[in-house]
């Protein structure tokens, strides 16, 4: 897929990772603020996943109340912007795990809040949208689209508008996964983390680089939308027309130049997987581990097992369970 080139972002130094934004201070601060709402989420070891030369943990982020990691993010800013001031309204833009998570914040806040999601969207997010009592705009044909329709309704009507990839508080919530792992697993020496606008990766690798010890750190995007592959590999940004994943939680096409200059510094690797491959390590999780995940969810998984050089311990961060009807009947039956 070929991509359009922005110009380059700033020159990458120590000063603009975003280690200097989520130090072990904040880190603190968000598991204490999260550890009200929710407990640290369990690391199991994936016994069908192992080999002769690796040990595979699979960091569950499934049973999270919205079904999936976008929580901690979500309810970690909101709390920290409602420190900062009054909020009347947040506004979201997502294709539906941030949504769902955003709306559960405002519940938790007993803010209104208002979801912007690209039209048809998957059944089982946008139900979780609704049940969390906020109202759900259809607009535009992907995320991209859903983005300036949400910037376009905070800048009309003063609604706090807390984006997934430009708010800087939700790596620190999303850092609490990479803090936890390195409790549940002092000697890890690998994670593989899904990879769609980066806050997850941001926050989870900034943790892991407190570590003592070296930690591999792998980000794994879906082929079909390879704008943060892309970027992350020409060190500019590069976005691209159209990003036709199932893997909606991964379907970035317009990167931000700060997040891409962040995750070069953070991130010792980024690699693609294909729909199938995502499909498989879907099937994978079920019949091995008893765990369903959507196709995003299981992309860490989809990387790692095609790594046949990886070796030790290795965990993959799986992220939401929230897969579509259609296509979890099609995959599990």
């Amino acid at each position: 897929m070929s991509g359009i080139r922005d110009p380059p972002p700033p020159v990458i130094g120590v000063c603009h990772t975003i280690s200097s934004m989520v130090d072990a201070a904040l880190i603190a601060d968000a598991r204490r603020c999260l550890a009200a709402s929710f407990p640290q989420t369990p690391l199991v070891p994936a016994a069908s996943l192992c080999t002769a030369t690796r040990a595979v943990y699979l960091k569950d982020e499934t049973g999270l109340p919205t079904g999936s990691f976008k929580v901690r993010g979500a309810l970690f800013a909101l709390l920290r912007q409602l420190g900062r001031g009054p909020v009347t309204e947040v506004v979201a833009a997502s294709t539906g795990n941030h949504g769902a998570a955003v709306a559960y914040a405002a519940q938790q806040a007993r803010l209104p809040a208002r979801i912007f999601l690209p039209v048809n969207p998957n059944p089982v997010k946008a139900a979780r949208i609704r049940d969390a009592g906020a109202a759900l705009v259809e607009s535009g044909e992907d995320l991209s689209d859903a983005i300036d329709a949400a910037a376009e309704y905070a800048a009309r009507t003063g609604a706090y508008f807390l984006h997934d990839a430009r708010d800087a508080d939700i790596p620190a919530g999303t850092a609490t996964i990479g803090a936890e792992i390195l409790e549940q697993l002092r000697d890890v020496d690998a994670v593989f983390v899904p990879m769609g606008d980066t806050a997850l990766i941001r926050g989870v690798a900034a943790a892991l680089r407190m570590s003592p010890r070296k930690v591999h750190v792998t980000g794994v995007v879906a082929a079909n939308a390879p704008a943060y592959f892309l970027s992350w590999q020409a060190g500019v940004v590069v976005r691209t027309a159209e990003a036709p994943t199932a893997a909606d939680g991964l379907a970035v096409r317009r990167p931000l130049a700060a997040n891409v200059a962040d995750v070069r510094v953070l991130v010792d690797e980024v690699v693609m997987v294909s729909e199938q491959e995502m499909f498989d390590a879907v099937v994978s999780l079920h019949r091995g581990e008893g765990l369903v995940a959507e196709p995003s969810g299981a992309a860490s998984v989809a990387a790692l097992r095609r790594d046949a050089t990886r070796v030790g311990k290795c965990v993959a961060v799986v992220t939401g369970q929230n897969i579509a009807p259609d296509l979890r009947a099609r995959l599990l039956g």
